[in-house]
């Protein structure tokens, strides 16, 4: 089977597993929609946002490691499983008399009373990223795929039991989320096997040095990166203004927008785990420049037409995802999507960039292109919300991802020299962001533009595509 093969029948595999499970969890949004107010949604991003800085934190982001270093043959696997068990569950033991202290954070006021299950959350969810992890650096991406399917769909009963039944609201959320994440880790123990690579003798001091210096710059890549998705609901939520709609209720309606891109997020996720793997395993190849210029082709493609058919369809993809019937505030949540699309657009191609990093174990890289980006969203945020409120948020952050993608082309590529087409990217970005005019301010004609401009987009990627499936269609390497 050539690499192209290999990257399309992987990322099959992650799809069939991901996408179904993935739709069910923005499905979701639409239950949080119903039940949970602006402000209360608000809180429920707040407690998730902290389950993602809190994990790599205490976690030393070791379920990277994992993936890099299981699929690496010259790693034992029962000292990788050991060693980062090991190391990941000290972490946590001394995150436990850290959480308590975090409501007394001004900013973090609205958590007060969520500590003990926001430290069950994290723990439950480090347990399931190695669990998981590992099996994917196994190469068991059939297993991993339905894993994915079987924690969604418990996830789902779990939130219609103890939110839509029980009426538990954001408690309700985070018991579903430390049940699900529970289920799936006992699941992949067993059906995995994973009892005969758990053992306190194969624990590798050297193994565990060299995943952490490989690990250790991703942290605060981690944080930054997690940072910058979510200071736009910080400033939203805290900042006044007398001319725009700001406070904890525009947060949350911010929230609800933000929920729509991830349709995006998930097609780039599925591509990235299967991506990721063959970075790792095609990194010393002799074609690998070429590699990387075919598939970062057919990619960028697939993103920004996919981009642009999301905002097509903004409209009902919305009106699926949003629901408006107890608290009709969420119905203008739309109206901000567009600009958050072409961020997601970014954000898809930076963790494509992010590959290189990681495959050449130049993790650090990662951590000084996400610093300016920071800088950069911090200052956009101060500048454009009390002037544009909730819309200025989401052009912050266009504006951010682009930024970061504008230095991680250029840096990555010293490692990775591969080709690109700085005309066709520049032209794409351009369509997008003329596709977001229409909707930010409801023209009348809106469908017409919209319709024509996609069509536009898809002409312009139609041959990077091309090439691609007729290298799938090559049975020579």
């Amino acid at each position: 089977m050539n690499k192209y093969k290999k990257l399309a029948v992987n990322t099959a595999i992650f799809g069939i597993g991901s996408f179904g499970a993935k739709i069910f969890s923005l499905l979701l949004n639409n239950l949080y929609t119903k039940h949970i107010s602006p402000s209360d949604l608000y809180t429920k991003s707040l407690l998730e946002t902290l389950i993602v800085l809190l994990l790599p934190v205490f976690t030393f982001s070791l379920t990277e490691a994992i993936v890099r270093y299981g699929l690496d043959k010259r790693y034992k696997k029962k000292e990788i499983f050991s060693t980062a068990a090991i190391i990941m569950f000290v972490g946590l033991a001394a995150m436990l008399p850290f959480v308590p202290l975090l409501h007394f954070i001004p900013i973090l006021r609205p958590i007060t009373g969520y500590a003990m299950l926001l430290y069950i959350c994290v723990f439950t969810s480090a347990l399931r990223g190695l669990c998981s992890q590992f099996v994917r650096a196994r190469g068991m991406v059939t297993l991993f795929s339905i894993d994915g399917i079987f924690t969604t769909m418990t996830l789902f009963i779990f939130n219609v039991m103890f939110i839509s039944k029980l009426g538990m609201g954001v408690r309700g959320f985070m018991i579903s989320i430390i049940l699900s994440d529970l289920c799936s880790s006992i699941f992949l123990f067993i059906a995995a096997g994973l009892r005969k690579y758990a053992d306190i003798r194969s624990f590798s001091k050297s193994l565990g040095k060299s995943m952490l210096r490989f690990t250790l710059p991703l942290i605060p890549t981690t944080l930054m990166w997690t940072f910058t998705g979510f200071s736009d609901q910080i400033f939203i939520g805290n900042m006044q203004s007398d001319s725009v709609f700001l406070g904890n209720d525009a947060a949350g309606i911010y929230v609800a927008a933000t929920k729509i891109p991830n349709l995006l997020s998930v097609l780039s996720t599925i591509f990235f785990q299967a991506w990721n793997m063959s970075a790792i395993l095609e990194n010393d190849s002799e074609d690998r420049n070429r590699f990387y210029t075919k598939v970062y082709s057919a990619f960028e493609a697939i993103v920004f037409i996919g981009s642009a058919a999301l905002i097509l369809f903004i409209k009902p993809v919305s009106a699926i995802l949003i629901n408006y019937s107890q608290f009709p505030e969420y119905k203008t949540a739309y109206t901000y999507t567009p600009l958050l699309i072409a961020a997601a657009a970014f954000t898809c191609l930076n963790l494509f960039l992010s590959g290189i990093y990681t495959a050449t174990k130049h993790t650090k890289n990662a951590f000084y292109t996400i610093t300016a980006v920071v800088i950069a969203n911090i200052i956009l945020n101060l500048g454009l919300i009390p002037s544009w409120g909730i819309q200025g948020a989401a052009f912050a952050t266009f504006l951010s991802y682009l930024l970061c993608y504008c230095i991680r082309m250029i840096d990555a590529r010293y490692y990775v020299p591969f080709r690109f087409s700085l005309l066709r990217t520049v032209l794409n970005t351009s369509i997008l962001l003329l596709m977001c005019i229409p909707i930010i301010f409801g023209f009348k004609s809106w469908i017409f533009w919209e319709i024509l401009l996609t069509a536009a987009i898809t002409f312009l990627n139609f041959d990077p595509l091309l090439i691609t499936v007729k290298k799938l269609l090559n049975r020579e390497q």
